[in-house]
C-alpha cells in the first residue's frame, strides 16, 4: 500500500454521519424525480407493446427463391471481360439474353462453396464499373441452372447478387470490442452489453410498433427513454452522477422530440423520392412514412446526447472534488466553460456524420447545379438538414440543464468536503476507492484528485503536517 494510505485510520476511511445523511439526501432528491418517470415509461411501454401480428403485410422478399432457384456462395477463381454474347453459351441462356453484339460483360469463374466445378457468374454492370470484382472475393450469386423454364426466360444461369462480407465485419466487430474493453476495461464491456440491449429494444419494440401503426412520437420517446435508462445505469453504475446525466438526457430527449414533431409537420417530410419509403408505403395502410421519419429524427441523436450529458455531469463532479468549497455560481460557470468546448466539437460531429452518410445524395445534388437554398430544402436533403438541426438543438440545450442539475445535486449535500464518498463515482472500475485519504477537515475531492490545498501531492500530506518542508522526513518515516 502506498504512502497515501499508510497514515489513514479505519475510522477516517468510513463516511461520517453528516456525509451519510448528505448522500442519502441527494439520492432521495434524484429518486423522487427519476422513479416516477421510470415507472411511467415502463407502463407506457407495456401499453404500447406491439402484438407481433404481421397479417395483411404485402411485402415480397427479393431473396425469396422460385422453385428450382437457389442463392449460392463461392470464391472467385478467375475474372474475364468478354462479349456479352458469351452469356448465351451458358446452359439455359439463349442468344436473346445478350444485350447486343459488341457489348462487353464481366464474368467471374467461381468455385461453389458447396463443391463442384467452377461456374460462370455474370457480374452486374454497375458493380463491374463502380467497384469491380477480383480473384479471391467471396460472392453470393443466383443459381438459375435448375430452374424450370429458365431458358425460355432468356436469363444467364448464374447471376451476381452481392459480396459475402461476414468475415471482415466479424473481424472489425472483434477489434472494436477488444479496443473498447482494453481502454475502458469493465466499464467498456458493460457499455457493449448495454448497446446490445438497446438494439433489442429497437428491434422488438420500436420497429414492430411502427409497422403496426402505434403513435410514432410516443413510441420514440418511450423506447428512447428505456434505452437511455438501461444504457446509462448499466455502463456507468447507480450513482448520483449517472442519475444527473439521465435527467439531462431526458430533458434533451424531450426537446428533440418536440422539435422533431414540429419540423416533420411544418417541413412536410413525407419521404418523397426515397425508394425505401415508397416500398414501405405500399406494404401496409398502417405504416406512416412521416411517423417513421419522426421516430428516426429522435433516435438518431441518442448517442451524442448521452455522450454530452454524462461528460458534463462528470465534469461538475470532478471540479467539485478538486474544490469542494466553490460556490454554486462559480462551479456552474467553470463547468459551462467545458460544456461550450464540448458543444462546438459535438455540433461538428453531428453535421459531418450526417454529411458522410448522405454523400452520394450530395454529389447528385451538386451535379444538378441547383442553387444552394433549393438543394438544402429539396426532398433529397431536407431530412438530413432537419435531422442535424433538431439533434444539435437538443444536445446544446441539454448541456446547461445537465450542468445545473449536477451543481444542485452536489450542493444539496450541504457539505464542503468532509469524507463524503458515494455521491459521485469515486471508485475505480474494480470497485476500490479512488481516494482513501479523507482526513478530518481535509476535502475529499482534493484527496481524490491527488493534491493538497497548496498543490502538494495528497499522498505526502499527513494530518497535522506543517507543510512541504517536512514532507521528506514524513515520507521516510512511512513504511513502504
Amino acid at each position: 500500500m502506498g504512502a497515501g494510505h499508510s497514515h489513514t485510520t479505519q475510522g477516517q476511511l468510513d463516511p461520517t454521519p453528516r456525509a451519510l445523511a448528505a448522500r442519502k439526501k441527494a439520492n432521495w432528491i434524484l429518486a423522487a424525480v427519476l422513479v416516477p418517470l421510470t415507472l411511467l415509461t415502463l407502463v407506457a411501454m407495456v401499453l404500447l407493446w406491439p402484438s407481433g401480428n404481421k397479417d395483411g403485410l404485402k411485402l415480397s422478399s427479393p431473396y425469396a427463391a422460385a422453385p428450382g432457384v437457389s442463392f449460392d456462395t463461392g470464391k472467385i477463381q478467375r475474372v474475364v471481360v468478354a462479349g456479352c454474347m458469351d452469356a448465351a453459351a451458358q446452359p439455359g441462356a439463349p442468344a436473346a439474353a445478350a444485350p447486343g453484339e459488341g457489348s462487353q460483360c464481366t464474368f467471374a469463374y467461381t468455385e461453389p462453396d458447396q463443391g463442384g466445378s467452377p461456374v460462370k457468374v455474370v457480374i452486374n454492370p454497375d458493380v463491374a464499373k463502380s467497384h469491380g470484382v477480383k480473384v479471391g472475393d467471396d460472392i453470393r450469386y443466383l443459381n438459375l441452372s435448375k430452374a424450370q423454364g429458365a431458358g425460355a426466360q432468356g436469363t444467364p444461369a448464374y447471376v451476381f447478387v452481392d459480396f459475402v462480407r461476414t468475415l471482415p465485419i466479424i473481424l472489425l466487430a472483434v477489434l472494436y470490442a477488444v479496443v473498447v474493453i482494453a481502454v475502458a476495461r469493465w466499464r467498456g464491456l458493460r457499455a457493449l452489453i448495454g448497446l446490445a440491449g438497446a438494439y433489442a429494444v429497437l428491434v422488438t419494440f420500436m420497429l414492430p410498433g411502427l409497422v403496426e401503426g402505434k403513435p410514432p412520437l410516443l413510441l420514440a420517446l418511450v423506447g428512447s427513454t428505456v434505452i437511455m435508462i438501461g444504457v446509462l445505469y448499466f455502463a456507468h453504475g447507480f450513482t448520483a452522477r449517472t442519475s444527473t446525466a439521465l435527467l439531462g438526457t431526458m430533458f434533451g430527449l424531450g426537446i428533440t422530440a418536440a422539435l422533431a414533431a414540429w419540423a416533420t409537420d411544418a417541413a412536410n417530410l413525407a419521404g418523397v423520392g426515397n425508394h425505401d419509403a415508397a416500398t414501405l408505403a405500399n406494404v401496409s395502410d398502417h405504416i406512416s412514412i412521416s411517423g417513421i421519419i419522426l421516430c428516426g429524427l429522435i433516435i438518431s441523436g441518442l448517442g451524442v446526447l448521452n455522450d454530452v450529458t454524462i461528460t458534463q455531469s462528470s465534469a461538475v463532479w470532478e471540479l467539485w472534488e478538486l474544490a469542494p468549497g466553490t460556490s454554486a455560481r462559480k462551479l456552474f460557470a467553470a463547468a459551462m466553460r467545458i460544456g461550450r468546448d464540448h458543444i462546438a466539437s459535438t455540433v461538428y460531429t453531428i453535421a459531418f456524420a450526417y454529411a458522410g452518410a448522405a454523400l452520394p445524395i450530395l454529389i447528385i445534388v451538386m451535379l444538378y447545379e441547383r442553387p444552394l437554398g433549393d438543394a438544402l430544402t429539396s426532398a433529397e436533403l431536407s431530412e438530413e438538414v432537419i435531422r442535424t438541426l433538431v439533434g444539435s438543438i437538443g444536445l446544446v440545450l441539454a448541456i446547461p440543464v445537465t450542468t445545473l442539475i449536477a451543481v444542485l445535486v452536489v450542493k444539496a449535500t450541504g457539505l464542503k468536503g468532509a469524507g463524503l464518498k458515494g455521491t459521485g463515482n469515486l471508485t475505480d472500475d474494480d470497485g476500490s476507492a479512488a481516494a482513501d485519504v479523507a482526513h478530518a477537515g481535509e476535502p475529499v475531492g482534493v484527496a481524490a484528485a491527488g493534491y493538497g490545498p497548496d498543490g502538494v501531492a495528497a499522498a505526502d500530506v499527513a494530518p497535522g503536517d506543517p507543510g512541504p518542508e517536512s514532507r521528506r522526513g514524513r515520507r521516510a518515516a512511512v513504511p513502504g
